[in-house]
């Protein structure tokens, strides 16, 4: 409770902090993430955009950093209309929407290509559509990049590899599951924490994008990286529906358009970062690629995962989705 009243105060100071201001509206965007991050960086993009094309009329107040609370907290905030704006993963939305599981099984989208045919595509688009039923309006997927595995106590070559390792994952059924298929320990851990728990040894790996891995140091207190690429690490940006739905519909267009300017300029700024982090850090942390043996035991361990969610995310939608991802 000290959390969420902590939290709720700052929430609603945010959204009554502009009463005296020009704008009409006043939202607040709330995410998990450090500022220097690629998504961050473009959340302030998305700001600049829709302040600039509302003439003024739209006032956006960034909290980034859980400044209001981990992911779970800002989605049920942004639920609440307590905030107004946010990029949650997938992987928690997914505790709320079960057809959002989609998008953390394991080895779907084999690069950039793949990921832009189903999260921009008919796919996302229509997973976007069904956060309705969860009091929020979703206007684009954004995304981090491609995760990547680190821990302490071995190079992971293949699934066999992570036996018994205790790994940090979101708090995500998909995630906690594919973990356990590879014979791992997986436990659910606040994004904040997670540098806590691999220094003290209640966790002993972790899977982030690299930009995420670098803004948080985690390869200070990890000595192996693999580039497993194993899953995009999709954000779904979001809106309080009942925000949303005040909005004048040329407002609503400017605040789309905006959203897709930030999108992609995440995607530019995690690409321009991602060869200069393994620059910087490939003498703190042993980096190695996966074979293509190793990838190929790997999705053959993942297929347990298809098969646990397919009725939860529904057979119509993960079939579009592995055909679509594969070109066809």
């Amino acid at each position: 409770m000290k959390l969420w009243s902590k939290a709720i105060i700052l929430a609603v100071g945010v959204t009554f902090s502009g009463v005296s201001h020009a704008a009409d509206f006043n939202f607040t965007f709330a995410h998990v993430l450090t500022e220097d991050t690629p998504n961050a960086r473009a959340a302030v993009v998305f700001k600049e955009e829709v302040e600039k094309n509302s003439d003024g009329r739209i006032e956006i107040n960034i909290r980034p950093a859980a400044q209001l609370g981990g992911d779970v907290e800002i989605i049920e905030q942004t639920q609440m209309g307590l905030v107004h704006l946010a990029i949650p993963p997938t992987g928690n939305l997914a505790n709320f929407n079960e057809q959002m599981y989609l998008f953390d099984l394991p080895f779907l989208l084999g690069d950039n290509d793949a990921m832009m045919r189903v999260l921009d595509g008919e796919v996302g688009t229509e997973l976007l559509g069904t956060l309705d039923g969860n009091n929020l309006h979703g206007i684009a997927m954004w995304g981090a990049g491609f995760r990547h595995m680190t821990n302490n106590i071995r190079p992971i070559n293949g699934p066999d590899d992570l036996a018994g390792i205790k790994m940090r994952t979101l708090q995500a059924p998909t995630i906690l599951s594919t973990y356990r298929a590879y014979g791992a320990n997986p436990t659910a851990m606040a994004y904040v924490e997670v540098y806590n728990g691999l220094q003290q040894g209640v966790i002993e790996g972790q899977e982030n994008p690299l930009a995420n891995i670098a803004s948080m140091k985690f390869h200070e207190v990890q000595d192996y990286m693999t580039l497993t690429g194993h899953a995009y690490h999709t954000y779904a940006a979001v809106m309080n529906k009942q925000a949303w739905e005040s909005l004048p519909e040329d407002l609503q267009t400017v605040v789309e358009d905006a959203m897709i300017v930030g999108r992609d300029a995440a995607r530019q700024f995690t690409e321009e970062d991602e060869s200069q982090i393994l620059e910087d850090i490939k003498d703190q942390i042993e980096i190695q690629e996966l074979s293509e043996e190793g990838r190929a035991a790997f999705v053959e361990a993942s297929q347990p995962i298809y098969d646990e969610f397919r009725e939860k995310v529904t057979p119509a939608l993960m079939d579009k989705a592995i055909a679509l991802a594969n070109g066809e």
